[in-house]
């Protein structure tokens, strides 16, 4: 009764807030910054910082208001800026006054790298769909940024254009000049058009930052308030077509391995493609690759995984990232707040599974040369704007055939491990009633050649996904929105295949106390659905957002998507917050946000259940911090026991911590610790710390350390068969106590030389060890009852290698075993990265990677020597020389 009056006042909650901000609203407009009028240039713009041409002696843009310290209030120094034109290229001058110039904070980093110094911001909105657009960045020393602007707050900084900048420091403040040839711009031809624009000021030893266009900190918009940008007529900006072919050798040294013909010790590689970009139209542009090379992206981090999902790794291939956007914004257009509680957050589109890692197994023995990826043959990308205002994105693109060598006893063979498969995503959105409602659409294939009976029981022949998004805002000033996704997945493959799938940790159809899915081992084909609904107020001084998602049993996007956790699922939450925009007496700004959320089966069966809380608040010395509780009663689990019966999960809660420094000291320093902690099961504990040192203007180093211990008696370790375990549906359902630490850091260098010519250090040291014990069965479903191991007529040895059990001793159940799961990983992870862009465009990279492992002494965690056994461990080095030049034609 209790529980149900206070899911109730939580529903209630939305008639409050909207009761409560209503006269506040109606008494508040909307600021409106006045229209900048571009003027065209009839002489040649010099990127010099001297504005002494004609066209930068107009009045000017220059009535800005704060953001921070105090939000609308006057800024403490002057700012004014021109817009230019010509046919070819859109200038933008800036003269950024400021009475203590020796003061401006000038640092040197990579492009895209948000550096804690002052900045100059344009953002254009060449469609003026209120809704997205271009920015560029730029500070005192010459650093660049550059982003895409999509759903009126979100940023991509992946995108990388072709401009140029120049800033220069004098003894009234600074000046920047730009340069944006129109061809890097999207927009449709017109004779005379009107854009969106915005400038943005930071003045970091000051925390002072303001914009043209000034919104409201209790307002969550950017693109939507922009300024219109008048006067632009008659450009012939002309097709924009990128040649950029590239050329790369690699040698790598690997320790070498007696009698192994693949692992001689050295290896030398060369290769060889290209990149093509066309601009099919103003506002269309075809990307496209051939045989692209990757080897200067950064390496994954080294994970410990012991659950039975996969591990998630960002993209980091420049071909999939820049615009990706579009595609990563599926079901998030219109509402700006979320949350994920407890909520697997399917994706439609996980790039990296484009080139993978192969799939396939060897069955013979012998030595065996195993591709570790699959060759991307081609792909291209065509991403725009097409008809009455839809913004579309198509991504095709085709992996070869990949096989693994054998070498046994000196006989040679081929095993394929990957078939030759098809990957493709369509993405379609388009915005009506100037952005207030909007509706897209995305489809992904998967298609796969599988020729070779093993691949054709492990891998799905084809896989497809549809799914509907869309927004709506129920105000004129969008503080209310209703928003989400809708969509469906099919499967396709052999019987032993979909039957895998079945069996599979997405899906766990085998339950034997479910009663709303079986297995169907004839089925050569899946179907699910799956949606979710949010209704957010997200604007003013009270924020409110509910969810509500579904996913079928069926549902499974994870041949083209990807998501972590099982499907199966109903997920509802609630969460009331307030916040605080205006400085008070011991904060600058705090937010309080909490409330209940919950899970159910589609059985009808309660599977998560929780309360939540959260606060951050920023101090007045610019220190920030936050705190979350969470609490969470009894349930039970549908997957602890991985495919098994529902089991019962004690009552358990959560605490986190977080502080973070003033980014504008010398040292900066973040630290979060959390804890997890079931009482009578588990206990958990984490902690980070960050670390950023920056002595000089190009130079900074950061560190990551980090600590966590895990101490539960119920670490999932294997299913054995035993038809006269009857309790638990005729198999033992074996789990063990496990006391696992990872120590691990990541470390980061920048030396940066010129904005162009760089050299990055990465570096992830890491130590996992978990030791098993205490091994037990559950006993009887839906209970926290576990028959343990060596109690009562029970025994357990252990030889060494592997336990062997007899669960009743001189009863009539057989005996069984299982190898020790005892492990202690031991990793070395780096890559030097020295970049130089000689051209626009053109870029030379030399690379150094580094990757070196141990596993000697499992469940034994003794730092010194597991830290020398990883620093003398053989390491793998791969050294890259890359060469990309940029034709414009």
């Amino acid at each position: 009764m209790k529980r149900t009056l206070l899911c109730l006042i939580c529903l209630a909650l939305p008639l409050f807030f909207a009761a409560k901000d209503k006269p506040a609203e109606s008494e508040k407009k909307a600021f409106v910054p006045k229209p900048v009028v571009a003027v065209r240039a009839d002489e040649p713009v010099a990127l010099d910082g001297v504005l002494s041409e004609t066209v930068w002696q107009t009045p000017g843009a220059d009535e800005f208001l704060q953001t921070d310290p105090v939000d609308g209030s006057q800024p403490s120094e002057k700012t004014k800026v021109w817009i230019a034109y010509d046919d070819a290229s859109l200038y933008i001058a800036a003269y950024l006054y400021d009475s203590d110039p020796k003061s401006i904070k000038q640092l040197l980093g990579r492009r895209d790298d948000p550096l804690d110094s002052d900045w100059f911001f344009v953002s254009i909105d060449p469609y003026f769909d209120r809704r997205s657009g271009y920015q560029f960045g730029v500070n005192p020393a010459g650093s660049i940024m550059d982003l895409t602007l999509s759903n009126d707050v979100s940023e991509d900084d992946t995108w990388d254009g072709v401009w140029e900048s120049k800033a220069v420091v004098n003894g009234e403040g600074w000046i920047v000049e730009m340069r944006i040839p129109l061809n890097q711009l999207r927009f449709p031809k017109k004779d005379e058009y009107v854009w969106g624009v915005n400038f943005q000021r930071s003045i970091i030893r000051k925390k002072e930052r303001m914009s043209y266009a000034w919104v409201p900190k209790e307002d969550i918009a950017f693109v939507s308030r922009f300024a219109r940008l008048e006067g632009i007529k008659d450009i012939h900006p002309g097709r924009h077509v990128e040649f950029l072919p590239y050329s790369v050798g690699q040698a790598q040294f690997k320790p070498s391995e007696m009698g192994n013909p693949f692992q001689t010790g050295r290896r030398t590689l060369g290769n060889a493609g290209f990149d093509l970009k066309i601009g099919l139209k103003s506002n269309l542009t075809l990307d496209a690759t051939v045989n692209p090379d990757f080897g200067q992206v950064e390496v994954d981090p080294a994970v410990i995984n012991l659950s039975a999902y996969e591990t998630y790794y960002q993209e980091k291939r420049p071909f999939f990232i820049e615009g990706a956007s579009l595609f990563n914004g599926f079901g998030r257009g219109g509402v700006y707040i979320n949350a994920n509680l407890n909520w697997p957050n399917p994706s439609f589109f996980y790039s990296r599974r484009v080139g993978r890692s192969p799939q396939g197994y060897v069955s013979q023995d012998g030595f065996v040369n195993f591709p570790d990826r699959s060759t991307i043959l081609g792909a291209f990308k065509l991403t725009g704007q097409v008809g009455d205002g839809w913004n579309v994105g198509f991504i095709s693109a085709l992996t070869a055939r990949e096989f693994a060598d054998i070498d046994s006893l000196g006989m040679r063979s081929r095993e394929e491990v990957e078939p030759f498969s098809y990957y493709g995503v369509l993405r379609a959105q388009k915005d009506f009633n100037k952005g207030q409602q909007g509706f897209g659409i995305m489809a992904t294939g998967v298609a796969r050649d599988l020729r070779s009976e093993a691949l054709n029981g492990i891998l799905n022949k084809n896989a497809f996904s549809l799914g509907f998004d869309g927004w709506i805002f129920l105000d004129k000033k969008r503080a209310w929105v209703i928003g989400g996704w809708f969509g469906g997945t099919r499967i396709e493959g052999s019987r032993e295949d979909i039957l895998r799938i079945q069996n599979s940790s997405m899906h766990y159809f085998q339950r034997p106390d479910a009663t709303h899915v079986e297995v169907d081992p004839a089925a050569t084909s899946l179907m699910g659905w799956g949606g979710r609904l949010a209704l957010a107020k997200q604007q003013g001084k009270y924020l409110f957002l509910a969810n509500l998602g579904v996913l079928s049993p069926g549902f499974n996007p994870n041949d083209m998507g990807f998501q972590y956790g099982s499907s199966d699922i109903i997920n509802f939450s609630i969460l009331p917050g307030i916040q605080w925009t205006k400085p008070g007496k011991v904060f600058r700004n705090a937010t309080l946000i909490g409330g209940p959320f919950r899970n159910y089966d589609f059985g009808g069966n309660k599977t998560w259940d929780g309360w939540l809380t959260s606060f951050y608040g920023q101090l007045l010395n610019y220190w920030g911090g936050e705190i979350m509780l969470a609490y969470n009663p009894e349930t039970t689990s549908n997957r602890m026991t991985r495919g098994g019966p529902r089991a019962t999960v004690p009552p358990g809660y959560q605490v986190n911590l977080s502080l973070s420094s003033d980014n504008r000291k010398p040292i900066v320093f973040e630290g979060f610790t959390s804890t997890y902690q079931r009482p009578s099961e588990s206990y958990e504990w984490s902690t980070e710390a960050g670390l950023r040192w920056k002595p000089r203007s190009n130079f900074n180093l950061s560190l990551g350390p980090g600590y966590s211990f895990e101490d539960s008696q119920l670490m999932w370790v294997t299913r054995i068969q035993d038809p006269l375990m009857t309790a638990t549906y005729g198999n033992r359902y074996v789990f063990g106590r496990i006391r696992q630490r990872v120590l691990s850091s990541t470390i980061r260098l920048n030396w940066i030389f010129t904005p162009r010519l760089s050299l990055q250090l990465y570096l992830q040291p890491f130590i996992a060890v978990g030791e098993y014990g205490c091994f037990k069965e559950l006993a009887r479903p839906k209970s926290f009852e576990y028959n343990v191991y060596g109690e009562g007529d029970s025994t357990i040895a252990y030889d060494g290698r592997r336990y062997t059990v007899d669960p009743d001793g001189d009863g009539p159940a057989a005996p069984f075993s299982f190898w020790n799961p005892d492990f202690n990983v031991k990793s070395l992870r780096g890559t030097v990265v020295l970049r130089w862009e000689y051209l626009p465009g053109s870029l030379l990279y030399f690379v150094w990677t580094q990757n070196r492992a141990d596993y000697a002494h499992p469940g034994d965690f003794q730092f010194r020597r597991d830290l020398g056994d990883l620093l003398t461990a053989p390491g793998d080095n791969i050294f890259l020389l890359k060469v990309s030049y940029r034709w414009s034609l």
